[in-house]
Formats: C-alpha cells, structure tokens, sequence
C-alpha cells in the first residue's frame, strides 16, 4: 500500500509546465544556442538565468543592448517548429487525468501557442484554466501569473499550491501567498529549499495526490511506501 508524508492541504494545484509535467531542456537548450552564437551572447549565462522567465525577461538580461521584444518573437518563432525531443515526465499524465475538474490550472511563463503545440505532442490533458505569457504584464518572479492562476480556478491564493522547477517560480509563487511543492528536474534540491520550497521531490513521480481531509479539496504529498 502507498503512503502519503510531508501532507499539504490545498484546494487546487496551480502547475508550471516545462521542467514540471513537461520535459522540454534538450530542444530549449538547442534553441537558445541558436541564438546564443548569432548574437554573440555567453549560452552559460542564459542557463543560469534562463529557467521560468519568459523569453524576452531573459534576453533583455542577457543583452540589454538588443531590441528583446524583437528577438523574443523571433525565438518564439523558432520555437513553434522545433519540439524535437519534448516529452511528458513520467506519471504527468496520469496525474493530471486523476485530477478533479476545475482543481488544477497550468501557469507557464510560455505564449499560448507554444504552450497548446507542446501538450498536444505530448499527450497531455489540456486544462480548463491556463494562464500563459499573453495573460500576464510581468512574468515570474512576480506573483502575478500565480495570482492571476488563482483567480482563474476561483481558489483563494493561500487555498493553492504551486508546483514549480525552478527559482523564479518558487519565489513568484511565495509572493502570491502559496506554499510550493518542488521538483528538482532542472536545479538541485539545496537551491531549491534555499528559494523557500516547502516541499522539495526528486521527481514529479514522487507527487502523490488524494482526496483532500480536514475540509481541504486536495491532499498532497510525497509518495512512499
């Protein structure tokens, strides 16, 4: 029989995709060299800021002096033809399909496009809630793609909990007044905890959801046993 440790109670999980239900590194990594080279930008620095920004946040960091709203539509165009290598984490789509309609939103820092292209490929349910790039003014780390996932799902923001890979969704989900569920796909669990993670897992696999007690919709936890 599988257990459940380290419970939260929520009523509804708000999750980030790439790195979280989706594993999409290799082709991300492929583009940004792309255009790392034709730009002349260092690709190690655009890892270490790169994971949960939009594109254009991470280019106006990385090269200030490029038009970034130009350059981003650009990588977004190269984008939308190449998911060569995008694949869904083990155990996403079954978690997603065991879930109660309405109880779950997706909140990516990805254009809506994008965002459909790629759960299309990868087989998994698209949500009745999704807030994306196009929704958002600012992107993680501000709260307000989080706050706006709330809203969407009609869930008070400290009733959610987010489930994020990387820094900026840690902390955007934090100032949103969320408790986060961690997933160290693409940062180690130190860095993780070190941004405010209430709960930090090796893999989406390890996520085990159950009808919620204590008059919570949801019980979240990890998997054990």
């Amino acid at each position: 029989m599988t257990d459940i440790e380290n419970q939260i109670h929520c009523d509804a999980l708000l999750f980030d995709l790439d790195g979280v239900l989706i594993d999409s590194t290799e082709t991300i990594l492929r583009i940004w060299k792309e255009w790392a080279d034709r730009n002349g930008v260092d690709i190690r620095e655009i890892e270490r800021v790169a994971h949960g920004l939009r594109s254009v946040e991470t280019i106006r960091r990385v090269a200030p002096h490029l038009d970034a709203e130009k350059e981003a539509e650009l990588f977004f165009q190269r984008e939308l033809v190449d998911s060569e290598g995008i694949r869904a984490f083990d155990g996403a789509i079954s978690l997603l399909s065991s879930l109660p309609e309405g109880a779950w939103a997706v909140v990516t820092s990805g254009r809506s496009e994008l965002v459909k292209i790629r759960m299309a490929k990868t087989g998994l349910p698209v949500p009745l809630q999704l807030v994306t790039a196009n929704d958002v003014k600012e992107g993680k780390p501000s709260p307000e793609p989080y706050l706006a996932g709330a809203k969407k799902v009609g869930v008070a923001p400290e009733r959610c909990l987010v489930i994020e890979d990387a820094p900026a969704g840690i902390v955007a989900g934090k100032a949103a007044g969320m408790r986060v569920a961690a997933i160290a796909s693409t940062h180690s669990r130190d860095a993780l905890l070190k941004t405010g993670a209430d709960l930090v897992l090796d893999r989406l696999s390890d996520l085990m959801v159950q009808s919620g007690t204590n008059g919570a919709r949801l019980t979240v936890g990890q998997r054990t046993g």
